[in-house]
């Protein structure tokens, strides 16, 4: 199995780095492993601490109509150039967190994404130099207030919600090109969504590029590359849950706000 790079904070409020354990307990890591953490004596046992997002990331940049099959159910094509968007680090749960349905909305969806985490300093990089900058994967859930994307010129409010960037488990360092995301919701063995991450229209390297020409990315920072098709809506009470094969799984249920 592939090392798994958590981020937990235990019963005394002392947030930590560390790797957990096929026993589920956590070797700690004296720094987040992007900067060179390196293990510590430190060992958590299990139901000890809880898992926190994987990381704080300074921003989350995010990536929308990035599946042709998405961006034809949302009633378009993918645009030419990765259309981008912010969703602010103050939305960010973890996995086990409650998702917020907030008044002002009618319509919250869910869409489950691959992100990626970036390791190193990263502006203007190429692809090819873009590639080493992206340190490991991890899933997000893209919540979204539909109706509220579709009322305003911009999506700020409608992405931007607390609790509106489920992240997590933990990140893993290498991802199969192929690997299959998928989303479920409540006790469906039927996935609403299902598809291979290599479907995608910018890969990774090329969206990490693409942005490192407008902006530079920090470590710890935040990639959302897009959505596949199968988005739908969430009612107050659903749990749902996003696989990525060779990651895992990111569950959260929804509550009134």
């Amino acid at each position: 199995m592939a090392s798994r790079y958590v981020r937990v904070k235990t019963a005394q409020g002392q947030i930590h780095y560390g790797l957990l354990q096929l026993s589920r307990s956590v070797k700690v890591l004296d720094a987040p492993p992007w900067l060179q953490g390196e293990p510590t004596d430190l060992e958590l046992p299990p139901d000890s601490y809880q898992i926190l997002a994987p990381c704080s990331p300074s921003k989350i940049v995010a990536v929308g109509k990035n599946y042709t099959d998405h961006a034809a159910e949302m009633g378009g094509s993918v645009p030419e150039e990765p259309l981008l968007f912010f969703k602010p680090p103050t939305a960010v749960i973890p996995t086990g967190g409650a998702i917020r349905y907030p008044q002002q909305s009618e319509r919250v969806d869910y869409e489950g994404e691959l992100a990626l985490v970036i390791g190193e300093h990263c502006t203007n990089c190429t692809p090819e130099q873009a590639h080493s900058k992206i340190w490991g994967y991890t899933i997000a859930n893209d919540i979204t207030a539909r109706d509220l994307q579709k009322r305003d010129n911009q999506w700020a409010r409608a992405k931007g919600f607390d609790t509106f960037c489920p992240l997590g488990p933990w990140i893993v360092r290498e991802l199969s090109p192929a690997a299959q995301l998928q989303t479920f919701v409540n006790d469906s063995d039927r996935p609403v969504q299902s598809s291979q991450i290599d479907r995608m229209v910018f890969s990774p390297d090329f969206i990490v590029s693409y942005i490192s020409q407008i902006m530079t990315l920090l470590p710890g920072d935040v990639i959302l590359t897009g959505t596949p098709e199968g988005v739908g809506p969430l009612q107050i009470g659903d749990r749902v849950r996003i696989e990525i094969e060779g990651i895992g799984s990111l569950e959260n249920t929804v509550i009134s706000h």
